[in-house]
């Protein structure tokens, strides 16, 4: 059983030339940094309004090839209503760059938790998993994957299947979403701005929905980053104004964040 793209052809190009050749203008102009991140949120639009944001993130990851083999990557439901958290029956999810597939082990750590179940709805047109993948896909190149998409769920609970499958260096840990939505462009830098310092605070608490649409996945992160002393830290911020739109009256913000 396999999860097929479903924005492939309009989030990014279905043609896996074009997507390679997309992809690697965004990461070979980045340098890698000196620290492989273990954790990250990164945005989940369409690559021309939010890929330069997301590559700034993966771009830290040239040098992990041949450490992570391992994703647990986390992105809210846009789709379909549900409480807890969805897994997968797929036994790879397919992206115009080929398959990736599923760790079961990471499975097995995380279904005996109440509020963790088998969801295909829930997963079968989101797109805040599947943006993340071509990327993955091209810096990693042999990695199994735990797809979660967040339903309503406490901050608790997500960071209860964080610190299951947290790992070590072999696991990277991936939060998907954007930042405000549809407001005028001054506004939107005022709001993520302070987004953004609640992320560095680790003050998940103080994150609504309106700041940012996978806002119960990150701060399941936050609370799990707070619970350990861990940091995290902004390494970009704009909005769909500064990339590919010229609406500067309805603009999303993007911002992508590392722990390193």
């Amino acid at each position: 059983m396999y999860r097929y793209p479903a924005v492939a052809g309009s989030f990014y190009p279905d043609d896996s030339r074009q997507l390679s050749q997309m992809l690697s203008e965004y990461i070979l102009r980045l340098e890698s940094a000196e620290k492989v991140p273990k954790a990250m949120i990164v945005p989940h639009a369409g690559y021309i309004y939010s890929g330069q944001i997301a590559a700034s993130a993966y771009a830290r990851l040239k040098t992990a090839a041949a450490t992570i083999n391992r994703v647990v990557l986390l992105g809210p439901s846009h789709r379909v209503a549900f409480h807890g958290l969805a897994l997968s029956h797929a036994q790879a999810f397919k992206t115009p760059l080929g398959d990736v597939l599923i760790d079961d082990k990471g499975y097995q750590a995380i279904t005996h938790l109440g509020f963790v179940h088998f969801n295909d709805q829930a997963h079968e047109y989101e797109h805040s998993l599947e943006v993340q993948l071509p990327f993955l896909q091209m810096l990693l190149k042999n990695f199994k994957l735990v797809p979660i998409v967040v339903g309503e769920a406490s901050a608790e609970q997500v960071s209860q299947v964080i610190e299951l499958l947290w790992g070590g260096p072999e696991t990277l840990i991936v939060v998907s979403s954007d930042l405000s939505h549809y407001h005028d462009y001054g506004t939107a830098q005022i709001l993520d701005h302070n987004t953004s310092k609640f992320i560095e605070n680790l003050d998940y608490q103080h994150i609504s929905y309106d700041a940012a649409c996978g806002k119960t996945p990150i701060c399941g992160l936050l609370k799990y980053l707070k619970s350990k002393s861990l940091q995290i830290k902004t390494i970009d911020l704009r909005n769909s104004a500064d990339t590919a739109s010229r609406d500067k009256n309805r603009v999303v913000g993007y911002g992508a964040y590392v722990v390193d």
